[in-house]
């Protein structure tokens, strides 16, 4: 090393550790070390603009990952030192103006002559991003916001000004390597080489900037002031002034008040503000955020458009999938949450955090529905990231609910208007050890009114936050593709689309498919934690009180029938064994453990039962067939497969309707014969050929499987109440609406006599999907009277559920059903 190379080496070092006094990074998307880069190779990096404070900051990172420093890179057989960064743009000149000039780098050409004739020599070249600021901080100027820019914004007094007010939050994003090699071997000249590579990498920086950071927010009273004057808007104008008699200037001005009151305001320094403080909330309540199988959302996100379609449990979630998707590097999606939550304060803190706000029904009122259309059009179209829940409301019980075609519909009608950019669902599963709700949802379920949203209720959940709520798992689903799903369903789609409002016939049954596959992606993607697991344990004993040993060894099973047959490939187990997980949820107030000298009691108050009930049922789907198989040797010794076949093609179409479980009808014997096999394997059941049987009824096994099986048990007197209730009135006597409410009133009661303390027993909504399935497969028929009616085959059904129900529980059921 020459004199002068050390003097710049040295004054590059100075600079560099100065620089990083004033800067903290952290790495969005892949690291370093994630590019599966070759150490051996010449490594250089390609920058938007050129930027000597971001050289220093990315030396850093590389060098900490274990790569060449920037002083060391050399190329070439004569091992020739160069400085190896390039950029694709030239800053603007002036300077408030971020729309730089496309360039084509000198330095990227004297490269590829370089090594044009050295066939073995290669170059890799690694797009990265240097956001100054696009990490949460505190709002204090516009200049602060003005430099959180990607270092567009001038020259090195931008540059100096954007460490100095954002460098402590400091993003870098690495893309994937592009080999030089690979670019020259197409035989192509230099120039033409240079040309395309730097075309594609702005392609791939714009890309990258708008996963990032999202399109480029129009303003809001822009957006607001335009939807009036759209096509479909000025035609329910039109019918507004016929149908209420009013000018067009007031209905004009009520559509303008609808969009104002609809629309989000999403800023970047409420998004940083909003960070700041959800930091520090989950720290102070959850024991950690975990996150799975994000990188299928950063493969689909690159050239998608993506609707984020959670599960939708407490309010909490609005708020921590943007947090997750912020810290990973994603756009923040704008969010469509219930008018509800627009109160003082919160609302204006959520709508600039990207909610856009609607009512629960458009019925009636054509002008805001209109309205609603057109802004959830100009979303989608402008490729805003979305976010909606398909449930609607949050779910009471802890299961996946029944979803709701109202988004999915307008999302629907507003891709066959426009569907240049493909749209991906991608579904999320959120799993809480617990939830801000708890309480509320409990005396929801038991029959009180329930709660309005206000500042009272926003209160109530800080001071909650004394207590520790465990951790939180968010996983992401295998993304669907409305454009495969359309072609499926209907492969001329694309010729069919007209005007603004064009609703096909075909569009309800498409509709309804997505909505039924997006709800069971949602499951397939479920984590389990160790409140799930001692919730299925312990609430299927009669007094919700088990030995802890026994417990304990229960859950092993449990873990080991995740591991021997997994749900999915996306499903969560959580560490540690059973005994861990007892002594996890005493510690979070989930149960109790009385001491006894022949052994410990694990057990759970009424209200800790109805607690644990809920968190049962968010894994139950993931149970539902073993659970199912056990219960048919509950109250019988034995079963031959071919029967074992039967009683399961006969109840799984309702289990898959109520819980969205994955397998198709004509999967389900093969699916049956491995859970079969599983189950012999943990001993709980024996197997002699075709013949299947349960243990003695006096050993801890017999005790373990009726615990497995009760779980389904429920399920079934469920539908045996119902079926018994349809016998008693007959057929043609009752309606769909009557016969949910009474099977509902009547399940209540069972429940208090058997002191059956879970709610969703007597859920209207579970009573509403059976009915609904008897009436799609054709068992129920809706009359012209509106009633019901049906034929001996119904009777034959109830008959087929008898044999496997507990006698005395049958027996009450029967006795309460024919004294109405």
């Amino acid at each position: 090393m020459n004199l002068i190379t050390a003097i710049k080496n040295g004054l590059f070092r100075l600079k560099q550790r100065l620089v990083l006094t004033l800067v903290n990074t952290k790495i969005i998307g892949p690291t370093a070390q994630d590019l599966g880069l070759d150490s051996s190779k010449p490594i250089v990096y390609a920058l938007q603009y050129k930027s000597h404070g971001q050289e220093l900051v990315i030396d850093k990172v590389i060098t900490d990952a274990g790569l060449p420093s920037i002083l060391d890179t050399e190329i070439g057989e004569q091992k020739k030192s160069i400085n190896p960064f390039f950029s694709s743009y030239k800053r603007a000149g002036a300077p408030f103006r971020k729309r730089g000039t496309p360039l084509v780098s000198k330095r990227l050409t004297r490269w590829i002559d370089l090594i044009r004739d050295q066939d073995d020599q290669d170059i890799q070249i690694v797009p990265v991003i240097v956001y100054w600021g696009r990490s949460p901080d505190k709002e204090r100027s516009f200049l602060k916001i003005w430099t959180q820019s990607s270092g567009t914004l001038g020259g090195r007094l931008s540059t100096i000004f954007a460490i100095l007010l954002n460098g402590r939050e400091t993003a870098i994003r690495f893309s994937a390597p592009i080999s030089l090699r690979q670019l020259i071997d197409e035989g192509k000249d230099t120039e033409i080489i240079a040309r395309k590579l730097s075309r594609v990498l702005r392609v791939h920086f714009r890309q990258v900037n708008a996963t990032v950071l999202g399109p480029d927010l129009s303003h809001r009273s822009t957006l607001v002031h335009q939807i009036p004057r759209k096509p479909l808007v000025l035609e329910a104008i039109e019918e507004e002034m016929k149908t209420k008699n009013i000018s067009r200037k007031k209905a004009k001005a009520q559509a303008l008040k609808y969009a104002d009151e609809i629309a989000a305001h999403m800023t970047h320094g409420a998004i940083r503000f909003l960070d700041v403080v959800l930091t520090w909330v989950w720290n102070k309540i959850y024991n950690g955020v975990n996150v799975y199988n994000i990188e299928r959302l950063q493969n689909a996100n690159k050239d998608n458009e993506i609707i984020y379609v959670p599960c939708h449990r407490s309010h909490i979630d609005y708020l921590l999938l943007s947090y997750v998707l912020y810290h990973n590097g994603l756009q923040v999606p704008h969010i469509a949450a219930g008018i509800n939550l627009n109160m003082p304060v919160v609302g204006p803190i959520l709508r600039r955090g990207g909610a856009f706000f609607m009512r629960r029904t458009f019925k009636g009122n054509k002008l805001y529905a209109a309205v609603f259309d057109e802004y959830l059009h100009s979303v989608f179209s402008q490729g805003y990231s979305t976010e909606y829940f398909v449930e609607g409301g949050r779910s009471r019980t802890g299961r996946t609910l029944n979803p709701k075609a109202g988004m999915l519909a307008m999302t629907l009608r507003s891709y066959l208007r426009d569907s240049r950019k493909p749209i991906i669902f991608m579904p999320v599963y959120v799993g809480y050890e617990k939830v801000f709700e708890s309480s509320s949802y409990q005396g929801e379920l038991k029959g009180k009114k329930k709660k309005k949203e206000g500042l009272g209720s926003i209160v109530s959940s800080i001071r909650s936050m004394k207590r520790s709520f465990g951790k939180v798992r968010v996983t992401f689903g295998n993304p669907i593709s409305f454009d495969k799903l359309l072609d499926n369903e209907q492969p001329n789609w694309r010729e069919q689309r007209s005007d603004n409002n064009f609703k096909p016939e075909w569009a309800p049954k498409v509709v309804n498919k997505l909505a039924l596959e997006v709800a069971t992606q949602i499951n397939n993607a479920a984590s389990v934690n160790p409140i799930n697991l001692v919730a299925m344990g312990l609430l299927a004993t009669p007094y919700f009180a088990m030995d802890a040993q026994l417990l304990a060894n229960q859950l092993d099973d449990y873990k080991r029938l995740l591991k021997s047959l997994p749900y999915t490939d996306l499903v969560e187990i959580p560490e540690g064994d059973g005994k861990d997980w007892i002594e996890y949820a005493e510690n979070m107030g989930m149960i109790s453990i009385a001491k006894h000298s022949l052994g410990d009691i694990i057990q759970a108050d009424d209200h800790q039962a109805v607690s644990l009930s809920y968190y049962r049922n968010n894994v139950f789907h993931i149970f539902a067939m073993p659970s199912l198989l056990a219960s048919l040797f509950v109250n019988n010794r034995e079963h031959k497969l071919e029967e074992i076949q039967i009683l399961c093609k006969f109840l799984y179409p309702f289990f898959k309707a109520e819980l969205f479980l994955r397998w198709e009808l004509e999967e389900l014997p093969e699916v049956v014969e491995s859970w079969l096999e599983a189950l012999v394997g943990l001993g709980l059941l024996e197997s002699h050929a075709d013949l299947f049987s349960r243990p003695a009824a006096s050993s801890n096994e017999y005790v373990k499987l009726s615990g497995l099986g009760n779980v389904a048990m429920q399920t079934q007197n469920r539908y045996f109440l119902t079926l018994s209730l349809l016998n008693k009135v007959g057929s043609g006597h009752i309606n769909a609406k009557e016969l949910e409410e009474q099977s509902s009133v009547l399940a209540s009661r069972i429940s208090i006599l058997h002191g059956i303390n879970t709610p969703e027993f007597f859920d209207k909504n579970l009573f509403r999907t059976l009915i609904e399935l008897l009436i799609e497969q054709g068992l129920l028929v809706v009359n012209e009277e509106d009633n019901l009616t049906f034929d001996d085959s119904l009777t034959a059904m109830t008959e087929e559920l008898e044999p496997v129900l507990d006698a005395s529980l049958r027996q009450s059921i029967l006795q309460i059903t024919w004294q109405q």
